[in-house]
């Protein structure tokens, strides 16, 4: 059986498996704040703070009550959720740590092959020293051990402490313990994770089953390159194989694309129509987004489910920038229809929006400008400061 699905009704699924369909205003608390989490799968970590930490905006975003010290709690008391890679660092629930093993086992042969090829050979020679520097002195941060190689010479010549603690992370056999000014403390993995979450095994395919039936669940609707693409566990041509062994499990849908193209072909679990109908609408007020938020990470699923093109302009140089350095999308109800440059200026106790793009057909209307100024107002008091001060020109022509 084959779904023709519009794309107003695809983008009303993916946004509500996103986290972005619930009321924001619901009281989330820490029980609450896991489950978020656990449903979305991971979100993202990133150290730029131009407003916010890519990671609490990310949780903002779909709940304004989210309050940091629950995440922190759930990382660093509880051991409910842990921080590793997905498609790049991410906080993730300590319930699927069992399947990141099997990660963490195809990425050590890996990076040390990538590794050697950057530093060149000898570069591991302490990662054994530095790994029992931890299980016998307890946790550490990598200025620490850097201060201990400026007083004894020196391990090789790049940062070994860096090194060694940063494939030690990736393979699992380290884990963050807390961060500190954001800055990682490591301590041994089963030191960091409870039993129950660090000491289950799985078998191989049980892992390539939950990794794309979990994908598939949190995206609605996927291709498999999609499918592999979500968690970056398995390969795309794992997730192929998965398709074809679970196809009665599954429906294919076909997405209508915004720009009225050619419907592209998807997989969906079986259901899926009661799925489409079922989704709840996406609340109508408007919404910034973190650059690093879920629902665009995606950037090629972007533009066919929102018609969006939206790209980082971090390392472009900023002559050949189009818009800025670190620019904002904005979500309104089920449809991205901006983006927004801002600062958080903490000294002045100032959130600075410098300029504001709407894409093309949508209007700086009154009712939409209200509706930013109330979300801007929001995310300044969430960032800790106390006004919002628009620069001039900032609606720009």
């Amino acid at each position: 059986m084959t779904i023709l699905l519009k794309n107003a009704d695809a983008r009303r699924i993916f946004l509500a498996k996103q986290g972005l369909s619930g009321p924001p205003g619901r009281l989330l608390g820490k029980g609450g704040l896991l489950q978020l989490i656990h449903d979305i799968g991971f979100v993202q970590v990133d150290s730029i703070a131009t407003v916010e930490r890519a990671h609490h905006q990310i949780l903002f975003s779909r709940n304004q009550t989210y309050r940091r010290e629950h995440l922190a709690d759930l990382l660093e008391k509880d051991g409910e959720l842990f921080e590793n890679w997905t498609h790049d660092a991410s906080i993730i629930p300590s319930v699927f740590y069992p399947y990141w093993k099997h990660k963490f086992r195809r990425e050590d042969a890996a990076i040390l092959d990538r590794w050697r090829r950057w530093q060149g050979e000898g570069f591991d020679s302490s990662f054994e020293e530095t790994y029992r520097r931890i299980a016998e002195g307890g946790a550490v941060m990598s200025r620490e051990l850097k201060a201990a190689e400026h007083e004894s010479g020196g391990w090789w010549n790049w940062h070994p402490s860096k090194t060694a603690l940063e494939y030690l992370w990736r393979t699992g056999k380290v884990a963050i313990a807390r961060r500190e000014n954001f800055q990682k403390v490591y301590d041994l993995a089963e030191r960091v994770l409870p039993g129950r979450h660090h000491e289950p095994e799985v078998d191989h395919d049980a892992f390539v089953d939950w990794a794309c039936r979990s994908a598939l669940l949190r995206l609605g609707f996927a291709t498999h390159g999609e499918i592999a693409a979500f968690w970056d566990l398995v390969l795309p041509e794992e997730a192929k194989a998965w398709i074809d062994a679970h196809r009665p499990e599954l429906c294919e849908v076909r997405i209508e694309p915004l720009d009225g193209g050619r419907p592209r072909p998807s997989f969906a679990f079986t259901g899926f129509d009661d799925l489409a109908r079922e989704a709840p609408e996406a609340p109508a007020r408007l919404r910034v987004l973190s650059p690093f938020d879920p629902l665009i990470r995606d950037r090629n699923r972007t533009e066919r489910l929102f018609g969006f093109f939206y790209r980082i302009e971090v390392f472009v140089p900023e002559p050949k920038r189009q818009y800025g350095y670190y620019v904002f999308p904005l979500l309104e109800g089920d449809r991205l229809v901006g983006r927004i440059d801002m600062k958080a200026d903490r000294k002045a106790g100032e959130l600075v929006v410098r300029r504001l793009w709407l894409e093309p057909k949508v209007k700086a209307t009154a009712g939409r400008l209200e509706r930013l100024e109330a979300e801007l107002a929001r995310l300044s008091r969430f960032t800790g400061v106390e006004r919002v001060r628009y620069m001039d020109g900032w609606l720009g022509d």
